[in-house]
């Protein structure tokens, strides 16, 4: 049997791997020159840069991937990261956010006076919240009746008052902490799946469990190696890619998904599974008669503007990962999900890939991807609006690390939310499809499958589970497990 798959990022190439492990022939059409989706890289002069995800967790779930395939051997390498950010505020506090608990506690306690023990209990809480609610929600489909119907699912159902559903991120982690600076370091992790900490609910709290419990990773040559790793492996199995291939339709043929229309041909397969975004599938590869846009009117979650600088000097101040807050969090997003403008104080991320894998910059220099959030695109980005974004990211830093870094920026590149629709196709730029600012918007993504069309599934960050690497992975998991080996 076939089986096609639109678009190659990180769950479309999964995906494929899931299906040729279950005897499929499998072909991915991608409509770009190169594969990866948003885990793609940058070269500028002597510096490379990953252009999208910066930071690596559940680094099983793609072991599992080479673990299909016992006869083919796994060069993919990665080393857990023994500080896992460096944390700056306004005010001059500073913490490193040691990856050792121990050693997290006593840092939280030096900076702040106390807090650690509360940082410590927060950790145990979100561990015991993650494996109450992961193997449901996350690895298994919501849509389908099977799962309700599980022994599995009373566990997490009985325990349901322990999920905050009904109070924010926000409110639960004021609830924890006194320190200010505490509450915005958890308060962070909303937009680890782009949304905001004070409309996203209090569930939200598992998020820092993969980092502090589970570990951060660094891939041995940054985050496109995970894709290149994954991209080898589906060559040496027999998928096969297609680039520059820009899907026109879905055929569906009396509900039954029978292949796709690209320009000047048909491919017929058994099985499609959409790696595009939900948005983009939905308006533009199904017929008018399938199409349910209701479905994805949903709001989307924030996009960023994403500049790319390198640096013809070190900075010891910084490690791999920094934050740099703003100094009122609430009207950063406030300013991004009401007013959809951006925010004149905003949050800034700086991932330094070259503190680990030197060869990403010169000797003695760096390459820095300097981040901040930003609505999705609805927001003109003519160049004085750009202008100002700069110069208030490079104010902001140089008052902050108190020393200059305008006059060491030698390369520069910028990607704006108009850009990553562009390149990745995904809706108005939203980096994790839909935002998970509600009760249950968790809960309520679209599903890895199609009611209405047999044999057509979704997979990627805009359907359910949700956004970011490792819940694009299980999406790729729950698809797979929604379909037949091809041997039945």
């Amino acid at each position: 049997m076939k089986a096609i798959v639109i678009g190659s990022g990180i769950a479309g190439i999964a995906s494929a791997l899931r299906l040729r492990s279950k005897g499929y022939e499998v072909d991915i059409y991608e409509g770009n020159s190169f594969p990866g989706g948003k885990i793609a890289e940058l070269t500028l002069g002597d510096f490379r840069f990953d252009m999208g995800p910066s930071l690596f967790t559940l680094p099983n779930l793609v072991d599992e991937l080479f673990d299909l395939f016992p006869n083919h051997r796994s060069g993919f390498r990665y080393t857990r990261l023994k500080n896992i950010c460096n944390y700056f505020w306004e005010d001059g506090h500073r913490l490193r956010a040691h990856a050792d608990r121990v050693q997290f506690n006593k840092n939280v306690n030096q900076e702040f006076g106390d807090g650690g023990e509360q940082v410590l209990e927060y950790l145990k809480e979100s561990k015991q919240l993650y494996e109450l609610t992961a193997p449901t929600f996350v690895e298994k489909s919501l849509h389908k009746a099977s799962t309700w119907l599980s022994a599995d699912i009373f566990k997490p159902l009985l325990s349901i008052g322990k999920f905050h559903l009904f109070n924010t991120l926000n409110e639960t982690n004021s609830s924890r902490f006194q320190d200010p600076h505490l509450r915005q370091l958890f308060n962070r992790y909303a937009t680890y799946n782009g949304s905001s900490p004070f409309l996203t609910p209090g569930l939200m709290q598992v998020i820092p469990h993969l980092e502090y419990n589970l570990g951060a990773y660094f891939p041995s040559n940054g985050m496109r190696s995970v894709i290149d790793s994954l991209v080898d492996l589906s060559n040496e199995v027999g998928i096969n890619f297609h680039f520059n291939q820009k899907v026109k339709r879905i055929i569906i043929c009396n509900g039954i998904a029978k292949g796709i229309e690209l320009d000047k041909k048909v491919v017929r397969s058994d099985v499609v599974v959409s790696n595009s975004d939900i948005h983009f599938t939905q308006s533009a590869l199904l017929q008018p008669k399938y199409k349910r846009p209701v479905k994805t009117k949903r709001s989307p979650s924030s996009s960023a503007y994403i500049f790319y600088w390198g640096m013809n000097r070190k900075f010891d101040q910084l490690d791999i990962h920094n934050v740099f807050f703003s100094e009122n969090y609430q009207t950063e997003f406030e300013a991004i999900f009401n007013k959809k403008e951006l925010s004149t104080d905003p949050t800034i991320y700086i991932h330094v890939s070259s503190k680990i894998n030197q060869q990403d910059a010169p000797e003695g220099f760096e390459n820095w991807f300097v981040m901040i959030n930003a609505p999705a695109s609805s927001q003109s980005e003519n160049q004085d609006v750009i202008s100002d974004i700069r110069k208030a990211i490079i104010d902001k830093i140089e008052r902050m690390l108190n020393e200059s870094i305008s006059k060491n920026i030698i390369e520069e590149h910028l990607l704006t939310p108009t850009d990553i629709e562009r390149r990745t196709g995904a809706y108005q730029g939203a980096l994790y499809g839909p935002n998970s600012n509600t009760r249950f918007s968790a809960f309520l993504r679209y599903p890895n499958f199609t009611g209405n069309v047999k044999n057509l599934f979704h997979c990627g960050g805009s359907v359910h589970p949700g956004g970011g690497i490792p819940l694009c992975l299980n999406s790729a998991k729950i698809v797979a497990s929604l379909i037949p080996d091809s041997y039945g």
